[in-house]
């Protein structure tokens, strides 16, 4: 008899960690090949084996893969971080996007009230106000003065949320 799939002699990473013989009928040999057996153990240790066959038989081939990488991601999740799992790698990023947000909004109010300033340096100035001869020029619309004010950065946000 042909053991763990149909062309392998080895048993696959589920069975060869539950101790048992791998049949050619086995639901896990498609999915934990023996080369990965970290990829079943996390999965063993949060879902349970019966768990995780009972799901895999439950469902459609063509969506069985799908199933064990999403097991797989949920696993090594709950590993990392047993409260909360996934959903604690989605509120870190998501606290990251805010905190970008925030920062993002900011330097763009500082591009604007540099802008400003510069326009009303622009206006303000006499024209041909620099000698030629000094090698001095009118300065241009997108030359900046690097003078930011910045008591007034931090002290509130910048929309309301």
């Amino acid at each position: 008899m042909k053991e763990c799939g149909k062309n392998s002699s080895s048993p696959c990473a589920a069975c060869k960690l539950l101790r048992r013989r791998c049949g050619h009928d086995c639901v896990f040999a498609p999915y934990f090949p023996a080369d990965e057996p970290h990829k079943f153990a996390n999965v063993h240790k949060v879902f349970g084996a019966s768990n995780v066959s009972k799901m895999l038989q439950e469902l459609p081939e063509q969506k069985r893969g799908d199933a064990v990488s999403s097991m797989v991601y949920e696993a090594n999740a709950r590993v990392r971080d047993p409260v909360y799992g996934c959903v604690g790698a989605i509120s870190s990023l998501q606290q990251q996007i805010d905190m970008l947000r925030t920062q993002l909004a900011m330097a763009q109010a500082e591009v604007v009230q540099l802008r400003l300033r510069q326009s009303t340096n622009i206006t303000n100035s006499p024209p041909n106000s620099g000698s030629p001869i000094m090698g001095s020029q009118p300065k241009g619309y997108f030359h900046m003065d690097l003078d930011v004010d910045q008591s007034n950065t931090f002290n509130e946000p910048m929309w309301p949320y």
